[in-house]
């Protein structure tokens, strides 16, 4: 997936969002997207953020990094970040201006959903630009695209290993995979969620994981 970038305004100092052709129908309240092609002037195509969903299962690897959030607070990735919750993680950058916040907006949806599960489930974004990606950066994204959960950033290199422990590094930060994952940091099972997932699979993958844990629950007691 390529993302666009801002062009700066000489005379504001502002980035306008770039010219988007869309071939996609977005339907932004509910946070379900079926997407098409999304045409900017330095974009190719879209075909990998355009596809069908497909969900499967990830293998992946939690580094224990110190990451910052939005709010210039530090954490270390596996043990604070992940830690033994079930996470919806994704991985933005906040000069993307096409399929960034369309992603960003399916977190909001899934966010609302899952609110009654409390702190047993986390959501997670992840920069794949660190360098522009600030702490500034990311707080005044996340109020622009109202996303009330923790943005990540941090050192290059130690974001470079947590993304590529995750299986969604590139070279090219704006050819970044347009994916979800959604797992439990107790069991480490993952699940990769390709395209514009909508937020009730993820919210149903979520509520499988969480199931998941209750039966747990019920047989070590029942053993007992």
């Amino acid at each position: 997936m390529i993302c666009a970038r801002r062009d700066v305004n000489r005379r504001t100092g502002f980035r306008p969002i770039a010219s988007i052709g869309l071939g996609a129908l977005l339907w932004v309240n509910a946070g379900l997207f079926s997407a098409g092609s999304l045409a900017h002037e330095t974009h190719g195509s879209h075909a990998a953020a355009a596809q069908a969903v497909k969900a499967a299962s990830a293998n992946v690897r939690l580094l224990d990094l110190e990451l910052t959030n939005q709010e210039g607070k530090t954490a270390r990735f596996k043990t604070d970040v992940i830690g033994d919750r079930i996470v919806v993680l994704d991985n933005i950058y906040t000069s993307c201006t096409t399929i960034c916040p369309i992603v960003t907006t399916i977190m909001s949806n899934v966010h609302s959903k899952i609110g009654r599960a409390g702190r047993e489930v986390s959501l997670v974004s992840l920069s794949v630009d660190p360098v522009t990606d600030t702490p500034q950066r990311l707080r005044a994204y996340a109020r622009r695209h109202k996303a009330a959960w923790n943005l990540w950033t941090g050192p290059k290199p130690a974001m470079d290993q947590v993304l590529k422990g995750l299986g969604i590094y590139t070279p090219d930060y704006t050819d970044h995979p347009s994916s979800i994952l959604v797992g439990d940091g107790r069991t480490g099972e993952w699940t990769r969620f390709y395209g514009f997932a909508s937020p009730e699979q993820i919210v149903k993958r979520v509520d499988e994981l969480l199931s998941a844990r209750q039966s747990a629950v019920g047989k070590t007691g029942a053993s007992k």
